[in-house]
């Protein structure tokens, strides 16, 4: 028996997919006309799906997910819900797999220095830099509590923490502000409780927010060194667009430029001093 929209009768489908798809699209703000009409299916057989009267198909799932902007780790959720196998692998950055982007990641991270550059997962857990880095690392108060420093770092703990890198940032409410904001919209679109759990941990630190009287065109990050010179960047994100892999998928290489000459020639020089990754890719 057909319904008038050509779609099979079925008895009740038990599948936690539901209120899983229904949450996404709660958290977009679309009404089940408005997704139906993207995802190009019938307002009624998304009513069924969301209510367990029927069960998607993995073609549909995917579609759903994709027209929700859903991303690759909770799209793999949803199809584990549905009663499906996971759509998206997830390997080592090490994997023999991986190498050509792993080598990739690398020249990038050279062809840098001596700025900062860093490559970091979706939870901002440190995974590769340069000797740039090692430059702020550097910069960081020797009394700095031992779980900031020890792997997984989490770059976002490590510099606002009230003693990690944050007593070095001149513009320290600017830049919380900023850096909060980022993570705040992260948080919210990826649904991820570890980026929730952060915003909040870090939300607690002292320092202000004041997103209101920046000047120029970016946010900068302005560094005081040990020897009182001031470094000033403006960063730049990167990412793997066309990623079929969560690793890969995940992961962001973040540049911190030199916003001014001065800055640029003091990196040279400090890179050119020993510094806790001087002649290390990273890894």
């Amino acid at each position: 028996m057909l319904f008038s929209d050509g779609m099979p009768q079925r008895t009740a489908v038990k599948s936690a997919i539901g209120p899983l798809l229904r949450e996404w699209r709660s958290r977009r703000r679309l009404s089940q006309l408005d997704l139906s009409i993207e995802a190009d299916i019938s307002a009624r057989h998304l009513s069924f799906i969301e209510t367990g009267r029927s069960r998607p198909s993995r073609e549909l799932v995917l579609r759903l997910a994709q027209t929700l902007d859903v991303p690759m780790r909770e799209q793999n959720q949803l199809l584990i819900a549905a009663g499906f196998a996971p759509e998206f692998g997830e390997r080592s950055l090490d994997d023999p797999d991986l190498a050509p982007f792993s080598a990739g990641i690398d020249l990038v991270l050279s062809s840098h220095d001596p700025y900062p550059c860093l490559v970091v997962d979706r939870s901002w857990n440190l995974m590769r830099a340069n000797r740039g880095v090692g430059v702020l690392l550097s910069q960081i108060p020797e009394d700095a509590p031992a779980r900031l420093l020890y792997p997984p770092i989490n770059v976002l703990r490590l510099s606002l923490h009230p003693l990690g890198l944050s007593s070095r940032i001149v513009n320290l409410s600017q830049w919380r502000a900023h850096v909060l904001g980022r993570l705040g919209r992260e948080a919210a679109t990826s649904n991820s409780a570890q980026l929730r759990d952060l915003f909040d941990e870090l939300m607690e630190y002292p320092g202000g927010l004041d997103a209101e009287s920046i000047e120029g065109v970016a946010i900068p990050l302005i560094l005081r060194t040990d020897g009182g010179a001031e470094l000033e960047f403006v960063s730049m994100v990167s990412t793997f667009g066309t990623a079929h892999d969560l690793t890969l998928a995940e992961l962001s290489i973040e540049t911190f430029l030199p916003a001014n000459a001065q800055t640029a020639d003091a990196m040279r020089q400090l890179v050119g001093e020993e510094s806790p990754l001087s002649g290390e890719s990273g890894r």
